[in-house]
């Protein structure tokens, strides 16, 4: 059984994965590799003059992947309770085990109105509704958590990559019972 599986492998699916795995947590990241992210061109993404999505979301899985998270392409199609967690199913009949779930799906809320998730209406022009959650990302089911553009946050890049890090930080510190702080530091010379 994974601790945590994240449906979704645009910005904040991947930072989520990134610091859930970092955390030690055993991640699972299932991505349909359909997000609109690779699409985009970015000049507006700190840090970097410009990039292409397709360059970002390929760093991204790089880093989430050496964090420790296992990606898996796969087209979630239902997620639900279990005694000990959830029960996550793929269009090809593959099922995993998580005891927390993520949902980064984007503009996509297809996988959260089939799960019973409450949802509202979106802010952005083109996302029309979004994944009703609290501040710290929890849903209307306990267990299963939103970041990025599902859970209603702008569409740009850095505002979702910075969401998903956000909620698996919550994620992670209610897992932990303390609150999560990782920060790496360059080595004395």
């Amino acid at each position: 059984m994974y601790d945590a599986a994240i449906i979704g492998g645009g910005p904040a699916g991947q930072s989520a994965a990134l610091f859930t795995g970092k955390a030690g947590l055993k991640t699972l990241l299932l991505d349909n590799e359909k997000g609109l992210t690779k699409r985009a061109l970015l000049r507006n993404h700190y840090g970097v003059k410009e990039i292409t999505g397709s360059d970002l979301v390929a760093a991204g899985r790089k880093q989430a992947e050496s964090a420790g998270a296992e990606i898996i392409k796969a087209q979630v199609t239902l997620v639900s309770k279990e005694k000990d967690g959830f029960r996550i199913e793929t269009e090809n009949g593959e099922t995993f085990e998580a005891r927390q779930v993520i949902l980064a799906t984007g503009s996509n809320q297809k996988l959260a109105q089939t799960i019973g998730l409450k949802t509202k209406d979106g802010q952005e022009k083109y996302v029309k509704t979004v994944i009703d959650t609290d501040p710290a990302g929890h849903t209307s089911v306990d267990g299963i958590w939103a970041a990025g553009v599902a859970a209603g946050v702008s569409v740009h890049t850095i505002v979702t990559s910075g969401d998903g890090a956000k909620t698996a930080i919550n994620l992670i510190s209610e897992q932990k019972g303390e609150r999560y702080v990782n920060h790496d530091a360059i080595p004395a010379k």
